[in-house]
């Protein structure tokens, strides 16, 4: 395999280590992007998430109607519409912003929910015990609600962070350059799949390997909280 003109042959290694360069400017760009894809994911997941869980009717059911249209259609398919459809409308937008606009908005779909199960899970006796207080609604979610929700939000929103580096590979699609986008155009030139494509996945597995730990550790907190918890009721 790692001889002769195998897909894994040696001197195919050897011409990838002298174009490291690319390959860490490829991670490098897929570190940004992903950054404010996430950022963009956490502020619209935090906003949606809330207002799906307010009194009004009416706000619950535009926040569903987002959440169900964006979780049920393709992230390739979203990236497509912004990437064709914007310029007949005579917006111009780069790569770097389409995929950062769609990545954060159809993941953000995803960290509403994740926010709005985590406010779901605390009793409606805090809710209670702080407009008792004076608290507004708003007031309540962020100095009562929503600190005791993170622990319960934290672990899927962890792992809504890894798909959402995983999924900055679609932009490859579109153009970019990203780690998919340069093991593409790499190999394209010299025919190394192997070793390209070898590196591309162990470049996301540096990215993702330690947040799915954090996410695991995490959610195992959360389980022996809640067990101490139901031992203090019993």
């Amino acid at each position: 395999m790692f001889s002769g003109n195998g897909p894994f042959a040696w001197f195919k290694w050897e011409a990838l280590f002298q174009d490291w360069r690319l390959f860490a400017k490829g991670f490098l760009y897929t570190i940004e992007l992903s950054i404010f894809a996430l950022l963009l994911a956490l502020v619209i997941g935090v906003i949606v998430g809330i207002c799906a869980t307010s009194h009004s009717k009416v706000l619950r059911g535009i926040m569903r109607v987002f959440v169900e249209f964006f979780q049920n259609t393709p992230l390739l398919v979203q990236m497509f519409i912004l990437y064709y459809g914007l310029p007949f409308l005579g917006v111009i937008l780069s790569v770097t912003t389409i995929g950062i606009i769609s990545v954060g908005v159809y993941h953000g779909a995803y960290i509403a929910e994740v926010v709005r199960s985590g406010i779901g899970s605390i009793t409606k006796g805090q809710f209670e015990a702080a407009y008792s207080q004076g608290f507004t609604y708003w007031q309540a979610m962020r100095h009562i609600i929503l600190p005791q929700a993170m622990k319960v939000i934290m672990p899927p929103l962890t792992m809504q962070a890894v798909n959402l580096i995983k999924n900055t590979s679609l932009i490859a699609i579109i153009s970019g350059a990203d780690i998919i986008f340069t093991a593409k155009s790499w190999s394209s030139t010299n025919i190394y799949y192997g070793p390209a494509y070898v590196t591309a996945g162990l470049l996301y597995f540096i990215l993702c390997f330690p947040l799915t730990r954090a996410a695991k550790k995490m959610e195992l907190r959360a389980q022996e909280g809640m067990g101490g918890a139901r031992e203090q009721m019993a």
